[in-house]
């Protein structure tokens, strides 16, 4: 087909040979996506499917594949650069990226933004039924007027979220009948609509809603307090939101998720010390009962807020 045209191409392993599919695998998608490793959990009997839609501008592959875990070096960053995004979205299954610190554990009516310009790590479960739709650098970083990291918990079991979702779906159902200038309008709508999500503009607007939020933040903080693993990126997905709407909220309200959680892992160390039943806890199991990942650091941490030690507090109050 000429240069520029829109073209669909299918591919599967289950003609060949199952000791050559994972090597055909590996051809076919390194020809698909920038230089990647490939790790599979059964390579002596893969069975991976793709539906690929392209043009010059654009990309959306639809796959299904048995568990694999894919990898990009800062040796390959550099050997094969690749400064585009993929948005990850899984229909059933389960996707965990790990890029750049960050994780975003991706199950159906989720998604995630990733660039190719920095190592990951991506684990895809069995029986994995999944899209990747490439989009332009220039697309995400104008938009955004920076580059994005990864966005973790993207919601698309609802509002702009459902509706990409739906558009990606229609996109690949009517693969078969749609032009170039149609596929490539219909993912420009798609783009404006993630960095929207990305950008948090699908936030809510209006005071009362605002509250709402903050509200089920804090009395979900108020109830996870002492889960270390408490950050605003599982805060967000645990409650449905976009990180970027939680910290709005919160930033209505004077702080941040980050603040609210030493906060109230704070006041709770304190009412343990101000409780007669718990004098028997030591200032190490108080650390830890509230989350604190040791002794010195709430005492660093409590020291800055109250003005005395824990241990002094305590002697204070006998």
């Amino acid at each position: 087909m000429p240069a520029g045209s829109y073209s669909v191409e299918t591919l599967t392993t289950e003609e060949l040979d199952p000791r050559e599919r994972a090597d055909f695998w590996t051809e076919q998608i390194g020809s698909y996506q920038s230089r990647m490793g490939f790790r599979y959990a059964q390579s002596d009997n893969f069975r991976g499917e793709t539906v690929r839609q392209r043009t010059d501008t654009y990309q959306l592959v639809k796959y299904r594949s048995d568990e694999i875990e894919y990898t990009r070096t800062l040796r390959q960053v550099r050997q094969d650069p690749d400064e585009d995004y993929r948005l990850l979205l899984p229909m059933s299954g389960e996707i965990v990226l790990r890029q750049d610190g960050e994780e975003a554990r991706l199950t159906p009516g989720t998604a995630a933004l990733v660039t190719f310009a920095s190592p990951f790590q991506c684990l895809q479960s069995d029986a994995i039924d999944a899209f990747i739709f490439t989009i332009p650098a220039r697309e995400v970083d104008g938009r955004l007027n920076a580059r994005s990291p990864v966005a973790s918990g993207l919601n698309l079991s609802c509002g702009l979220g459902r509706i990409v979702g739906s558009m990606l779906t229609g996109l690949h159902e009517e693969r078969e009948h749609l032009t170039d200038p149609e596929f490539n309008a219909v993912s420009d709508r798609v783009v404006e609509l993630v960095c929207m999500l990305t950008a948090g503009d699908d936030r809510p607007d209006t005071p009362g809603q605002l509250g709402e939020v903050e509200t089920m933040v804090r009395r979900h903080v108020r109830d996870h307090a002492a889960d270390p693993n408490l950050t605003g990126t599982t805060m967000a997905r645990a409650l449905g939101w976009s990180l970027r709407q939680i910290q709005l909220a919160l930033q209505k309200a004077g702080t941040t998720p980050r603040e609210l959680i030493r906060e109230e892992r704070l006041r709770l160390v304190r009412d343990h010390l101000l409780c007669a039943k718990c004098e028997h806890m030591t200032i190490t199991d108080l650390a830890y009962s509230a989350g604190f990942s040791s002794a010195s650091a709430l005492s660093t941490t409590f020291r800055r807020r109250y003005g005395v030690s824990p241990r002094e507090m305590r002697q204070s109050m006998r």
